[in-house]
């Protein structure tokens, strides 16, 4: 092996080792952008400005920060009078925790 695939192959190697550590970063992060993203848009609401649109908070939440738009929704008392956000968001939350579930029982 050559000294170039030896430091590929230890590299993509070490990746893979820190790839569950990464991912809680990536979870802590995205949960952070839903809860101020939430908090900003009530802000907002509050001031009669322009105003985040729905969907963003549904594809942040797909994107695995639902826990913080529904921190961010009970702490700011915001979306939840709307059943699509009071059942919608929870709903994707649970399916967060099952796809981080399987995540870090089968793939990492």
């Amino acid at each position: 092996m050559t000294y170039i695939q030896n430091f590929i192959n230890t590299s993509v190697s070490q990746h893979l080792n820190n790839l569950g550590i990464y991912l809680i970063y990536y979870y802590i992060i995205i949960n952070i952008y839903g809860f101020i993203m939430t908090g900003l848009d009530k802000r907002k609401a509050r001031r009669r400005q322009f105003r985040t649109q729905e969907l963003s908070f549904f594809v942040v939440s797909l994107l695995g920060g639902a826990l913080g738009v529904v921190m961010g929704m009970t702490v700011f008392r915001h979306k939840t009078q709307k059943s699509k956000f009071y059942i919608g968001i929870p709903s994707i939350f649970l399916l967060n925790l099952v796809v981080s579930f399987f995540i870090y029982r089968y793939l990492i």
